[in-house]
């Protein structure tokens, strides 16, 4: 990697480049793209850590997360959230339920409808996997501020399909009134 990266640069070169009026070229958006593959690899590097000792992966602390943020959650809601099909999802839900970290229950409603919710256990495994990424933005929105963070925000909310954006940015800021 080159010298040229953002711990090489001084903070107001960093934004400087960012108030670039050419970001929309070739250059600027092949960079977005790999700050985006670096940031993620990064977001994802702690959590991944503590998966991997427990023979797990990404698949499992999606589905631990989103479960943990919607208990009882139905099987197929858990399915259209995280757009996998239902194979996939019961090979990450089987391992977490025989382990403990996920309770599978029927609906009181429809008895063949499986209700999701975390164990005890559970919402301790998702929290230490939660902790880890929070602590990451924490220091990250600190140093860059809250105009960055806003426009952060923003960029990532306009990345998401026009057509799931509405309901994504309803259920991500449901319980705030943060919505950008």
């Amino acid at each position: 990697m080159s010298d040229a990266g953002p711990s090489a640069m001084p903070k107001a070169t960093m934004r400087r480049q960012g108030d670039d009026r050419l970001f929309l070229t070739g250059q600027k958006l092949r960079e977005g793209a790999e700050l985006m593959f670096f940031a993620y690899r990064a977001f994802t590097s702690d959590p991944d850590r503590i998966l991997n000792e427990r023979g797990y992966g990404r698949a499992h602390h999606r589905a631990l997360h989103f479960i943990g943020r919607s208990p009882g959650i139905s099987v197929a809601g858990l399915l259209d959230l995280l757009a996998i099909t239902k194979q996939s999802l019961a090979r990450v839900l089987r391992p977490l339920v025989e382990d403990g970290f996920v309770d599978s229950v029927p609906g009181e409603r429809d008895r063949r409808q499986r209700l999701l919710t975390l164990t005890d256990k559970g919402r301790d495994f998702e929290g230490a996997l939660a902790e880890a990424q929070r602590e990451r933005l924490s220091r990250a929105f600190r140093a860059a501020g809250p105009e960055a963070v806003a426009g952060f925000r923003e960029v990532m909310a306009l990345m998401i399909d026009e057509r799931d954006r509405d309901d994504i940015l309803r259920m991500v800021y449901d319980a705030s009134d943060e919505a950008p």
